[in-house]
């Protein structure tokens, strides 16, 4: 495999558990207007609403919080409840990046033999912070930060790095973002599936390990070594 891309969050640093955290406490924050189950549909539907202008990531997450926090209180929330929202969205902006374990070990061995490249979505600001405090910034070939995986989005990358979609092989934990566009574009995919995943990053893949569909499911990034040993 000439290439291996990674996705940041969730596939090489936490992220996802950060937003369900905060999603509980705002949660309890408005327990005294509306349940629970009201307030997370309402919070999805306005994600979904506002990706197309907002994008992906803390900031979009916090703005539809703040407009969540609106609707479902019909106007009742207080100043003081979104100026705590707004501490909510600076504490993750500003929470200190932890790496999955076997990440920097495994990217080093990986490293020795093949290009690497990192994929990620999300505010451009947020993600060259949290790939700056990652410590893995030397290690990739060519970093690409976009506001959506889709495959015009990888057929880009794979053409500025100069490789066939072959052997190009995309790791990540979102099978809509990750491994689907990958595989529709003609490359390879590896699904290394977070404990979390975001509604808005569900999609149904074809059966791993199976050759015709060239995805395969890992439980830990350290076996990827291996498996790429298996592939050449």
């Amino acid at each position: 495999m000439e290439v291996i891309a990674f996705d940041g969050d969730d596939t090489l640093w936490h992220s996802e558990s950060y937003f369900v955290l905060t999603q509980e406490r705002f949660a309890e924050l408005l327990a005294p207007y509306v349940e629970a189950e009201r307030v997370a549909q309402g919070l999805l539907a306005t994600e979904r609403r506002n990706l197309d202008v907002f994008g992906y990531g803390v900031k979009g997450f916090t703005l539809s919080m703040i407009e969540t926090a609106v609707a479902v209180t019909d106007g009742r929330v207080s100043v003081d409840e979104i100026t705590t929202i707004l501490g909510w969205g600076r504490e993750m902006m500003r929470h200190p990046v932890e790496l999955l374990e076997g990440v920097a070990e495994t990217l080093e061995q990986l490293s020795r033999d093949h290009r690497l490249a990192l994929v990620t979505k999300g505010d451009l600001f947020h993600q060259e912070s949290k790939l700056a405090a990652s410590g893995l910034g030397e290690i990739f070939e060519h970093v690409a930060i976009v506001t959506e995986k889709d495959p015009a989005t990888y057929r880009r990358v794979v053409s500025t790095l100069g490789v066939e979609p072959a052997s190009f092989l995309m790791v990540g934990n979102s099978p809509r973002s990750d491994i689907a566009p990958v595989l529709e574009i003609g490359g390879r995919a590896v699904h290394i599936p977070y404990h979390l995943t975001w509604a808005l990053e569900r999609a149904v893949l074809p059966p791993a390990h199976d050759p015709a569909t060239d995805v395969w499911l890992l439980d830990d990034i350290r076996e990827l070594p291996a498996l790429l040993t298996d592939l050449t």
